[in-house]
């Protein structure tokens, strides 16, 4: 499935648009990373641990909106806009998806 966040696909035609589609996904991240990564955030450099835990949230919600694209007829995703967040005082990573499914030729 195509997933873009233009509004239109170069070469291609759009034949109908199904609505909008979303995924979200929250995932908690183990108190040992967060405490690993607070010292990380102190003497500097990145915080793999985190990042992991973002990559895995952001792929659940593209992977939820395709989904739901797919199950209301559609083969592309377009104008998507992908948000992070907090929820509880940091401890949970928050990543929400949306855009609009269509049929495109």
């Amino acid at each position: 499935m195509l997933v873009t966040t233009t509004h239109v696909v170069e070469g291609k035609t759009i034949e109908s648009y199904l609505g909008v589609v979303t995924g979200e996904a929250i995932l908690g991240a183990n108190i040992f990373r967060d405490m690993f990564a607070g010292i990380r955030d102190i003497i500097g450099g990145r915080s793999g641990a985190y990042e992991e835990v973002l990559r895995k949230a952001r792929d659940a919600a593209l992977d939820e909106m395709q989904a739901e694209a797919r199950s209301k007829g559609g083969n592309a995703v377009v104008a998507v806009d992908i948000d992070y967040a907090t929820v509880g005082q940091g401890s949970m990573l928050m990543v929400t998806c949306s855009g609009t499914a269509v049929v495109i030729r």
